[in-house]
């Protein structure tokens, strides 16, 4: 046996990151990596990265860390050496409202580089992703889609739902009463009791608002582990799902099986009809489109209305609904609405999941809780067709999202009541200037306008609150929180700072929601829309330097996704 300490053989699953650590050539690597605690036995292994999101300004990634340490486990358990990394996170929850919400859809793209650079700068052979808050979810998707590595992405579990009065909670009920108070339906005191017992601890917000829709998403996708993204974060088993996430992702590893191989167009459309048979939220348009886009799909917003229209709403949850995530999870979980679709031939049931099952295998065998009620048979669904609709027309040319979930309304004709910020859009809520019939537009808030794109469940929320949620519609180039509800249109495109013609919207003009003939318009002819956008003047940036900037300067429509790509005469 040579004494030589280099003549090791590579393992030929290194095919990365032997150029990093292997041979004497690469001595000073393994000097700096050999410093944070790495021996020569762990070099030799391939390296997997185990990518947190943990940020101690929200819940919803609060376990990340500690689950972590049990993806390691697998991995090393697996012959592999995990190399742990963190990167940011934005609670949508905690700066809804204000101008911190710009940063939200932002960080979904940082958070995509983060991971990749990280990844790519290291050289790593495969990546664990985890995920809990909104964005970092389809970011998780978007990294490994780009480094295309063997790769999984594990969600951190549903928070559990907080006790209120008898009643279990969410933060939408915060949100709600927040309209309440205003309206003076509830006391100060009352707000702040539900305040204080809606989020119990650590977990993605409880209803099939964005991280719990994106969660059972990526399961259709086949990204994430069947089963495992659906166990709460309070469970025990989370534990368990963690390790059995890094003994996976060698399995992939050694197999080399990739992204590319697991997330095809037919697993996208799978995604998009689980969102829409759980009306869940709006944002899985713009994440979903976004994925595609990575991994070069075709898969755009018109294809995302067919599949809504002809799927079921089949899963009674939040926030249109009465359950929420951990009741799904007792039900049998999203192998149950697999199960279902698959009866009417809605998804396609040979597509392949990371743990190496079919969609069909994984519908199979789902178990069933006796008399659960959180999943209807396809055959007597909640609702004929899925909770989202793409609409076109002068408002919106290239699109715009409409959300059906929680109402039975198709048209809305109203009054237009013209925001050009949420801000603005509150105060008039607050001050309960908004009345029945009005359509609230709120402008100026779109990918590249606001910056970010901001979602607007602080005006949603306050709406419901003061009950107008069955005679008013809103309609924004911004976004809308998986917890809003009530016949709401977003993602305009294009958007008004990009000259769309929302820009040209004045005080009292009459708008139509037409959802049955898919249109968003006003009762203006071409012509007349035309001479008004003639006086239009772009508004100066509310940003000029830093991330802000650098992203409005970068990022594509709503209709495409929202991702930021360099123009071409840039390249």
């Amino acid at each position: 046996m040579s004494s030589n300490p280099y003549d090791r053989p590579s393992d030929p699953a290194k095919r990365n990151s032997a150029a990093l650590t292997d041979g004497p050539d690469r001595a000073a690597a393994r000097a700096m990596l050999k410093g944070t605690g790495f021996t020569d036995e762990d070099l030799a292994r391939p390296i997997v990265g185990v990518a947190t999101t943990w940020i101690e300004t929200m819940p919803c990634n609060l376990n990340q860390r500690m689950l972590a340490q049990h993806v390691k486990r697998g991995i090393r358990d697996a012959g592999g050496t995990p190399m742990e990394m963190n990167t940011i996170s934005v609670s949508d929850g905690v700066s809804m409202g204000t101008t911190g919400m710009r940063a939200s859809l932002i960080s979904r793209d940082l958070i995509a580089d983060s991971i990749e650079l990280a990844v790519a700068g290291h050289m790593m052979d495969g990546v664990v992703c985890l995920v809990g808050c909104d964005k970092t979810i389809p970011a998780g998707v978007m990294a490994v889609a780009r480094l295309n590595l063997p790769s999984l992405v594990l969600y951190n579990g549903s928070i559990a739902p907080g006790s209120y009065k008898g009643k279990d909670v969410t933060i939408q009920d915060v949100f709600e009463g927040i309209g309440a108070y205003a309206a003076g339906k509830i006391t100060a005191q009352e707000l702040h009791d539900l305040e204080s017992v809606a989020c119990p601890g650590a977990g993605g917000c409880g209803g099939q608002f964005t991280a719990n829709t994106m969660s059972a998403a990526l399961e259709f996708l086949g990204i994430s582990p069947a089963g495992l993204n659906g166990i709460p974060a309070p469970e025990l088993s989370k534990k368990d799902a963690a390790y059995e996430a890094g003994k996976l992702v060698m399995h992939l590893l050694r197999e080399n099986i990739r992204p590319s191989d697991i997330i095809t167009r037919e697993a996208i459309e799978n995604a998009a009809t689980s969102v829409a048979a759980t009306a869940g939220s709006t944002n899985g348009v713009l994440h979903l489109v976004a994925i595609a886009q990575e991994l070069g799909i075709e898969f755009t917003i018109d294809d995302f209305d067919e599949i809504s229209a002809r799927t079921p709403v089949i899963a009674d949850m939040k926030p249109g609904g009465r359950f929420v995530a951990t009741d799904l999870y007792r039900a049998g979980g999203v192998g149950l609405i697999a199960r279902e679709l698959l009866k009417h031939g809605l998804v396609h049931g040979d597509t392949l999941n990371v743990d190496g099952r079919t969609l069909s295998q994984i519908a199979a065998a789902s178990q069933e809780e006796p008399g659960q009620e959180v999943v209807l048979t396809i055959e007597r669904p909640l609702k004929p067709r899925g909770g989202i609709a793409i609409l076109r027309g002068n408002l919106a040319p290239e699109g715009c999202v409409v959300k059906l979930a929680g109402h039975d309304r198709m048209l809305h004709r109203g009054p237009a009541r013209v925001f050009d910020s949420e801000e603005e859009t509150f105060a008039a809520v607050k001050a309960r200037k908004i009345k029945p019939g009005d359509v609230v537009v709120i402008r100026y808030e779109g990918p590249a306008g606001g910056p970010g794109m901001r979602e607007m469940l602080h005006v949603t929320a306050a709406i419901v609150g003061e009950g107008l949620s069955d005679s008013v519609a809103l309609v924004t180039d911004g976004r809308f929180s998986g917890a809003t509800y009530g016949f709401m249109v977003g993602h305009v495109a294009p958007e008004c700072y990009r000259g769309g013609p929302l820009a040209a919207l004045q005080e009292g003009d009459i708008v139509v929601i037409d959802v049955d003939n898919r249109q968003l318009r006003v009762e203006l002819s071409d012509d007349e829309i035309a001479e008004r956008m003639k006086s239009w003047v772009k508004p100066e940036p509310r940003y000029t330097s830093g991330v802000f900037a650098k992203y409005a300067a970068l990022v594509s429509s709503a209709s495409l996704g929202a991702i930021t790509q360099p123009r071409r005469d840039m390249l």
